[in-house]
Order: C-alpha cells, then structure tokens, then sequence
C-alpha cells in the first residue's frame, strides 16, 4: 500500500469523527494557503474552485498565498495547523513528487506523511518559453546554443525542487547542456522576467503564458507531452528531439494527515461538483488547457504515487540532488 493510500486508511479507520450532533463541515471559514504568489496557474485555478465552493458551503474561503523556498513555507505552516479542515494546501503536485527525492532525509521542512490528499484540480504538460531575443527557433537550435555558450542561458523557476526547476533540470540532464537557473517565489513572477527578457527561458505550465504567446512577446518551443497538444498542433514536443523527455505538472489541494475522513470525502465530493459543471469547465478549465485528474481521494493518491514513483527514476538516473 502506498504511503498516500496508508494516509486515507488511517483517516478511514483510526481517526475520530465528529458527533452526530455536531453541526456539519463547514461551518465557519476556510483558508486555503496557495505555495505560490498569486497570478500562477495554481492560484488561478484554486481562486476559481473556491469562489465555487464558498457559494456551495455559504461559507467565506480565504485565499492565502504563501510562495517562496520552493512551496516548503506553505507545507510546513499548514502540516502544523489543526485537522479539522479549516485549513487547506493548494499546491503543485511536484511538492509531494519530485522535492523528497531531491534532498536528503530530514532537509525538508514537511513530509509527504504529514498531508492527505483531498482532491485534484487539472494537469498540463510543461511547456519551453522562451524570450524572443533568444536566437533559437526550435528545441535543436536552443540546445545548439547552450552547448556553444555553456551556462550563459538562464532560465527561471518556482523555486528549488519545483515543476518549473526540474522541468529545465530535466532537459539539460537528457541533453548535455548547462543552464543558470534564477529562483523565483512562484512562476508568475519567473514568467515575468522572461516577458521582459531579464532571462532567457522557463518551463512551465504554459497557460498564463497563452496571451503573450498568442501575441508574440513570447515564444513556445516545444510542450513536454509524449503526443503534441491538440490544441497546438504546430508545437512539436520536446521528446521529438530529445527521446525520453517527459515533464507536466498538475494541482490540487491537501489537509493535514489527521483530518477526519468524513471531511475528505466532503470536500472531494464538493470540488467534483465544481470541475464537473459544463459552465466552469467553458469558463476555467478549457481556456487554460489543462486536463482532468483521478478523482476520488483513492484515485487521486494512486496518480499522485505513481508521478512519485516516475520522477524519483528521473532524479537518481539523472543524479539531481538539492544540498
């Protein structure tokens, strides 16, 4: 049994419930802290779930966002607050998939055993921006430019360990190549820069990315699906000229391990709702162009394991390590 599974179990079977008597979840406000600085895909799309849920509950739901040390502020905070459900992680799943095979036992500030997860948002494939002063056209020319000036290339990320880190961190490995990466608190302000060219590049979830893109003050090389986006046909994938490369990235939102099941299943069922309604999806979903995720707690925590188990062979074939 995976460690996500165990977590749901233990909810499942060792936990306290409330009192018949209790007034039902929820019944005060709820505060959902976001790893990110706002404007992210995972701010973006947590603002829109909420707005949904606090008409649903008649209940306030605060947005908190946290960004910084790769997401670990956020963890650590919420992993210490009560569990009763009253307060909420938003996060990119990478926090639970790629950083603990990152660092050494007991450097970071969380474990994966300190949260459940509750239910999943979208996922997107990541995509490689880049500025248009960059003198690259296609993955082969940006590759041949890396290797001709090894480290000049910078490109920016969420922070150490994020989606956006080990995307790049990815590509230079596969391909042979040394990049600078430059550390932001969330991929908005990472994007930003490269909007205004202060660095050359990032990969990321490229649906904030769309307008600029459309409107060519960005440029979108390639996406890091096995298959092109349908979306974007013209896009090649990243894999097509470097085999194996494979990076997305997807959202969703956690409690801390104790909280009772009920309120999981709460929750889960509640958010479902949400993704689920023609009109959000035409609204939300579709214009970023993301994808739906396993839904039940059970589903989402075997996707979740299974992107863990994926990206923790990456990491040890590529020898990434975080100090």
């Amino acid at each position: 049994m995976s460690r996500w599974l165990f977590a749901l179990a233990l909810a499942a079977g060792l936990l306290p419930i409330s009192h018949a008597d209790a007034q039902p979840f929820p019944n005060k406000t709820i505060t959902i802290t976001v790893t990110s600085a706002a404007g992210g895909l995972t701010d973006v799309l947590t603002r829109a779930v909420a707005q949904r849920l606090s008409q649903m509950w008649n209940q306030t739901v605060v947005i908190e966002n946290r960004g910084g040390a790769g997401h670990t502020l956020a963890a650590a905070a919420i992993a210490k607050s009560p569990a009763d459900g009253y307060a909420l992680l938003a996060t990119e799943t990478g926090m639970f998939t790629m950083q603990p095979h990152l660092y050494a036992k007991g450097k970071l500030p969380f474990a994966t055993e300190d949260f459940v997860p509750i239910a999943g948002f979208a996922s997107i494939p990541m995509a490689l921006l880049v500025h248009p002063s960059v003198p690259a056209n296609s993955v082969k020319e940006l590759i041949a430019l890396a290797k001709e000036k090894p480290g000049i290339m910078s490109y920016g990320t969420a922070g150490l360990g994020t989606s956006p880190h080990m995307g790049a961190a990815l590509l230079e490995s596969l391909a042979g190549i040394k990049l600078t990466a430059i550390h932001y608190r969330g991929a908005n302000p990472a994007l930003n820069d490269v909007i205004a060219g202060h660095i050359n590049m990032i990969t990321m979830g490229p649906s904030i990315a769309l307008p600029t893109v459309r409107a060519g003050k960005i440029k979108m090389l390639g996406f890091g699906s096995l298959t092109r986006v349908p979306q974007f046909a013209e896009v090649p994938t990243i894999a097509e000229t470097i085999p194996g490369y494979q990076a997305g990235v997807s959202f969703g939102l956690f409690a801390p391990a104790a909280v009772p099941r009920e309120i999981v299943l709460k929750v889960n069922a509640d958010v479902q709702k949400v993704l689920a309604d023609p009109a959000f999806r035409e609204k939300i979903l579709d214009p970023q162009v993301v994808e739906p995720v396993p839904n039940s707690p059970e589903a989402y925590a075997g996707y979740i394991q299974s992107e863990s188990d994926k990206w923790s062979k990456v990491i040890r074939g590529a020898n990434l390590r975080i100090e």
